[in-house]
C-alpha cells in the first residue's frame, strides 16, 4: 500500500491530499530514508514524520485497504512521539514595511 494512503487509512493525517502533500514535503521517512506519496509501506516498516512542532515515530503492525475509525489505531504501533519547544522552532522575521 502507498504510505499516503496508509496514513489516511489509519487516520494518522485526515485526509489523502494532505498526506500526500506531507509526503511529498520530505517530511516522511520510511526506515530511515525519506518516502515520497508512492512509497510502498508493509508490516515492520518504521514511518516517522514530522508535523512542525510534533515529531511521530510509528512501526506499522498490519495493512488494510478499509478500516472503521474504532479500529484504525491496530493498524500501527506509536514507538515514540516528541513535541518542539518555542526555542526548537524556526523564527521567521517578521515583515520589514
Amino acid at each position: 500500500m502507498r504510505i499516503d494512503k496508509f496514513l489516511k487509512v489509519s487516520r494518522i493525517i485526515k485526509r489523502r491530499t494532505l498526506a500526500k502533500e506531507v509526503c511529498d514535503g520530505d517530511r516522511v521517512m520510511i526506515n530511515g530514508r525519506r518516502a515520497k506519496a508512492g512509497t510502498e509501506v508493509k508490516p515492520g516498516d518504521v514511518v516517522a514524520i514530522d508535523f512542525g512542532r510534533r515529531q511521530l515515530t510509528v512501526q506499522i503492525t498490519e495493512v488494510r485497504e478499509n478500516v472503521r475509525a474504532a479500529e484504525a489505531k491496530e493498524l500501527y504501533e506509536v514507538k515514540a512521539e516528541t513535541f518542539k519547544t518555542e526555542g526548537e522552532l524556526p523564527h521567521l522575521e517578521d515583515d520589514p514595511e
